[in-house]
């Protein structure tokens, strides 16, 4: 499913239906959640190879590049590895369905869903060694949740259907192409879309009316592309221009121009305003294999495991890890950053989630013209 990566909104999860738990030969009955803060990362090392594996949830090897992450921790560990690609809220509502009888480890989810994981009661704390170099906005004060990497709103072209690349939403209200933006009902990198459109037309957090406003002129115009933009779909040449986190859209274009060399794209932050939005790790606190999951917390914010991050186009958290310069090239100037903003008033932002999808029915899908 997952190049694409899902999240219901905050208010949405009380109205999910119930995941049916998966039962695997790591399942086991929970429980008390294990202590991960008061061991040292070499007892953690030694527990995590008794264990022997670690199923993680939402980490697919194309997102963010997962894969290398989790080769060199199976290598260095010796630790089987599996991934079950799912959404943000989808991860949480299965930490909480297992409680009893859990199957997964670890999650990786959208800023947002850190605190609502804490909040729930389904996230084990563990700082790793790393924390006084993440910044405070990036964490949890008792370690439940930690931002490995962020994103920033992006727009991605087709330029061979494309001659004038947009550079800005403002642009890409002039145009005459199709625009993909995802579902707002249910995608995090489609909703920062639309708080990036807010906010590049003078909104903000606690005003979303400037986006609503800008994507329902687009529908009106019938040009509002209503499928995911996924690589499935830029591959087939059904995306002319698109809202994706930069990281997807740099790791989408490489992929796509590999495997057809008759499709260019170019990928651009818009100048007029874009959001920046981080993904977090969370822990199950009934974690069958516990101290596996905290070790690989642990790699993930390491030096290595944030160059991995780097080389699937995300900019990771700790600014202090020097990339080599191979992989800085692979990243985008930062001068095309200007504009970019890191969300200003997470309250505020959890309050209007909650209702997104309704307003965008209501006000955008409303108009779109068929």
């Amino acid at each position: 499913m997952k190049n694409w990566k899902r999240s219901l909104a905050v208010g949405g999860l009380g109205m999910m239906m119930l995941l049916t738990a998966c039962g695997g030969s790591g399942a086991k009955e929970a429980e008390k959640p294990v202590d991960l803060s008061s061991i040292s990362v070499e007892e953690l090392e030694k527990k995590a190879k008794e264990e022997g594996e670690i199923q993680s949830i939402g980490m697919p090897d194309a997102w963010a590049n997962w894969k290398d992450t989790w080769d060199q921790i199976s290598e260095k560990y010796a630790l089987k590895h599996t991934d079950t690609d799912m959404s943000s809220a989808e991860e949480i509502a299965l930490f909480e369905q297992e409680k009893s009888n859990p199957t997964k480890d670890i999650g990786d989810v959208g800023q947002s869903f850190g605190p609502v994981a804490e909040e729930k009661g389904v996230s084990a704390k563990y700082k790793t060694s790393y924390w006084d170099k993440v910044p405070d906005w990036a964490k949890d004060d008792d370690g439940d949740w930690i931002i490995a990497y962020y994103g920033t709103i992006a727009i991605i072209t087709n330029t061979t259907k494309v001659a004038n690349p947009p550079k800005s939403f403002a642009d890409v209200l002039e145009g005459d192409y199709k625009v993909s933006i995802g579902d707002v009902n249910a995608a995090t990198q489609a909703q920062n879309a639309l708080l990036s459109a807010a906010i590049a037309n003078g909104g903000d957090e606690k005003n979303l009316q400037p986006g609503f406003d800008y994507f329902a002129k687009l529908a009106e115009q019938g040009r509002l592309d209503l499928s995911d933009p996924s690589v499935q779909r830029l591959e087939k040449g059904e995306v002319e221009v698109a809202f994706v986190w930069d990281f997807n859209g740099l790791n989408y274009a490489k992929q796509v121009e590999e495997s057809n060399p008759n499709l260019k794209f170019e990928v651009t932050i818009p100048s007029d305003g874009a959001v920046q939005s981080g993904y977090s790790t969370i822990i199950n606190a009934r974690a069958p294999h516990p101290h596996a999951a905290a070790l690989a917390r642990e790699y993930i914010l390491s030096d290595q495991g944030q160059i991995n991050l780097a080389k699937g186009y995300a900019r990771p958290i700790r600014d202090d890890v020097e990339l080599p310069a191979d992989v800085k090239d692979m990243l985008l100037d930062d001068s095309l950053y200007a504009k970019a903003q890191p969300i200003k008033d997470m309250k505020a932002w959890d309050e209007a989630a909650k209702g997104l999808g309704q307003k965008w029915q209501a006000e955008v899908l409303t108009k779109a013209k068929k």
